[in-house]
This record gives C-alpha cells, structure tokens and sequence, in this order.
C-alpha cells in the first residue's frame, strides 16, 4: 500500500511541476507581448531583447540594467504595478490565473517576487536596477520549483504568434 502511495505522490508532483512550467510559459508569452512597443518607445537596444529571449535559460546571467527599465515598461503596459512602481498584488495575482494558475500558484509567484523585491540588493534612486535584481532573484527561485518553462518552447510559441 505504502508503495501506491509513493507512486501517486510523485506522479501528482509531476503534473504539478509540468502544469507549472505550462502556466509560466503562458504568462512568459504574454509578458512579452507589450515588450515590442517598449522597444520602440524606449528604444530598447538588441542585447536586452536578447536577455528576454534568453531569461529562462539557466546559467543565463541577466546583468544589464536596462533590461529592468524594459520589465517596468513591460509591466506597467500590462497594469501589474502601483503608482509607486511596486507589484500590485492584486493585477499580478490575477495574471497569473489568466494564464493558468490556481489561487495557490498565483500568491506563490506573488510571494516570491515581493521577497525577492524585499531582499534585493539596494538600489533606492534606481527602479530600473532594482527591477533587475528582483528578476534575477525571481528567475532563481523558479528554476529552484522546478517551474521554468522550456526555453525553447516560449521562444517557438512566440515567433509562431508573430
């Protein structure tokens, strides 16, 4: 009995993990939706666009901190920040769910992206610098769940709707 037992647990944590991995690459798709009209806006050099491209690859260091100017542009077109340029907990928890996850999926990525903003290194006059640090924080912690998409699939999918 004890060995069914085992069996269903894991295989109940594989779905887990594989509908995770669905839900972020739904919500990386979507994300990157708004990032051709930052790009233009803000005239978005190619190596940022090549740090999107390649965010969810682990070993893939993010460094430049324009790419935190483009994630708040990104971000506030989909409306997930607050007038103080903070994740509004509320707007993300309910991206979150539009792409797939549940009630508890969505407060977990919540949770983690205000830990990660909360003990990112400092950077009080620079949001953009700060918004880098909470992604590279937020980036760890995913792949630590197991829960980062394939690369290789959000890229696909992506050149497919373009």
């Amino acid at each position: 009995m004890s060995v069914r037992l085992a069996i269903l647990v894991v295989v109940c944590l594989t779905i887990r993990v594989d509908s995770s991995q669905e839900v972020m690459k739904q919500m990386s798709i979507n994300f990157g939706k708004p990032l051709e009209a930052c790009r233009k806006e803000m005239d978005i050099p190619e190596t940022v666009m090549q740090d999107f491209y390649n965010f969810w690859k682990e070993g893939y260091e993010l460094k430049n901190r324009d790419m935190g100017c483009a994630i708040l542009c990104v971000t506030a077109k989909l409306e997930l920040l607050d007038s103080d340029l903070n994740l509004h907990h509320g707007n993300a928890q309910d991206f979150a769910r539009k792409h797939g996850a549940d009630d508890a999926m969505a407060k977990q990525l919540v949770d983690i992206i205000h830990n990660c903003a909360a003990t990112s290194p400092e950077a009080p006059d620079d949001p953009c610098q700060k918004t880098l640090n909470t992604a590279i924080c937020f980036k760890a912690e995913i792949h630590k769940l197991n829960w980062a998409p394939s690369i290789d699939l959000v890229v696909g999918e992506m050149l497919a709707e373009a």
